[in-house]
């Protein structure tokens, strides 16, 4: 859970939102320096004098996957409990650390890793990143914190399971990834929040924070040099290896089904799955072109143009590629009212079928290259923007110039390029749809009686 402290000033926030003016030539989008810390950990650093901010992501490969059997939300539990006291200081002290000197850490457990990032002003650096060091290599996990974070939590999952757009995700998931560790809720259920111990959470730092799994993304005011430092003296004292976890692939269950959880509802909510494209794929960015054009977005989408502006039967309309380590999925999420929702079905498969025959237009194609290599200086006009971008790329074993070609890469794909992925991508007998609602005049193969994955507990 990413946190952001209630006393940083509004003169900080604006540093750490400020654009980023780091020199680069002229074809470059950053100048990004790659180096090997003598600890063996990977660090990519884009320097910038001009703010005295320093914004710091990392991540470790694991993340869910170190969940133990029976105990999903073990990572959520860490992830909040991290900053709730380390070493010699319980979390009020700990807290009252950042607090007083404007610092903001956070932590995220995700499918395939566990996520950090810190944000500090130059001048606290020194105290910032000891403060995580004490965090990831000795945290207290102290009872009252651990019962406060596991209530919290639970209140959380009890909130979720009221709102209609959380249950279709939920479901989706859980359904699309069947028997994998991808189909359990990162956040946990019930009855797993109940049986959740301290040594749990022990062994889970134990196996996850290690530098072997480990990479480090720096962007703002500090040198390689004064990187190596602090990024050794952060994490080097961490095991050089953790507890590998041997996952394995999964393609989206349930091709060609419809899949339904009844809920009284005025709206359906509709998440379409089908089998997507890896990120190391060489049709990836073809495949982004179409996406974008199809529903990536813009209101000029075909699928935005045709089921909203069109006929009104939504309020919006996208469609996303996920590329996880073990999975690559197609997504298209939407909400109708119950008595449109099999018009919107219609129209969706029809639209996929018209982008597989036929692809866009010249224009359409030019159109999208412009919006998506326009779009990408967006995303980097702060530090903790371009920290956390990098630390992307590097989870996709990009190399440190992959954003420097971006663009030129994406200006290369053709009519042709768009139309060969989009009719391999596109097939409509291998959807796997899932509702949530009374959608009239669907029929399901599958109907649900809850959310997979979200056991209650036993009662005595």
């Amino acid at each position: 859970m990413i946190r952001l402290f209630a006393c940083l000033s509004f003169a900080f926030f604006m540093l750490l939102a400020a654009p980023v003016h780091a020199q680069t030539a002229p074809d470059k989008v950053l100048d990004i320096k790659a180096f090997t810390t003598p600890a063996g950990i990977k660090v990519w650093l884009v320097e910038d004098h001009s703010i005295p901010v320093i914004s710091l992501n990392f991540s470790f490969e694991g993340g869910l996957a170190h969940d133990p059997e029976g105990k999903p939300g073990v990572a959520r539990l860490v992830s909040i409990l991290l900053d709730e006291g380390a070493e010699n200081m319980d979390s009020q002290a700990f807290q009252a650390k950042m607090t007083d000197n404007a610092i903001s850490m956070g932590f995220t457990a995700g499918r395939d890793a566990f996520f950090g990032e810190l944000r500090t002003i130059t001048d606290n650096r020194a105290l910032a990143f000891d403060l995580l060091r004490a965090a990831l290599t000795a945290p207290r996990f102290d009872e009252d914190a651990i019962e406060r974070m596991k209530n919290a939590n639970a209140a959380q999952i009890k909130r979720d399971m009221g709102d209609p757009a959380w249950l279709s995700a939920r479901t989706f998931n859980g359904v699309m990834f069947e028997g994998h560790p991808y189909a359990l809720p990162g956040y946990g259920n019930l009855a797993s929040m109940q049986k959740i111990t301290k040594k749990d959470l022990i062994n889970f730092t134990r196996a996850q924070f290690s530098r072997d799994v480990l990479q480090v993304a720096l962007a703002g005011d500090i040198t390689a040099a004064e990187a190596t430092t602090l990024i050794d003296r952060t994490f080097g004292g961490l095991p050089a290896k953790g507890v590998t976890i041997e996952g394995r692939d999964i393609t989206p269950q349930y091709p060609g089904k419809t899949i339904l959880l009844p809920l009284d509802t005025p709206q359906t909510y509709i998440a379409i799955g089908a089998p997507g494209i890896p990120r190391a794929d060489n049709d990836w960015h073809a495949a982004v072109v179409m996406n974008y054009i199809l529903g990536g977005g813009s209101f000029d989408s075909w699928l935005m143009t045709e089921v909203r502006e069109k006929r009104g039967l939504t309020y919006g309309i996208y469609s996303s590629l996920q590329s996880m380590k073990h999975a690559a999925i197609s997504q298209i999420s939407l909400s109708s009212s119950n008595e449109h929702a099999a018009e919107a079905l219609s129209i969706i498969r029809a639209q996929l079928k018209r982008m597989a025959e036929n692809g866009p237009t010249e224009q359409e194609l030019k159109d999208a290259k412009a919006y998506l290599t326009g779009s990408l200086m967006l995303e980097l006009t702060s530090t903790g923007d371009i920290a956390g971008v990098l630390n992307g790329l590097q989870r996709d074993d990009m190399d440190a110039e992959y954003i420097n070609r971006r663009n030129a890469m994406l200006n290369a794909i053709t009519l042709a390029d768009v139309r060969r992925v989009a009719k391999r991508l596109l097939k409509t007998d291998q959807l796997t749809t899932v509702l949530v609602g009374k959608p009239d005049n669907v029929k399901a193969d599958i109907m649900l009686d809850k959310p997979p994955g979200m056991a209650q507990p036993e009662t005595k």
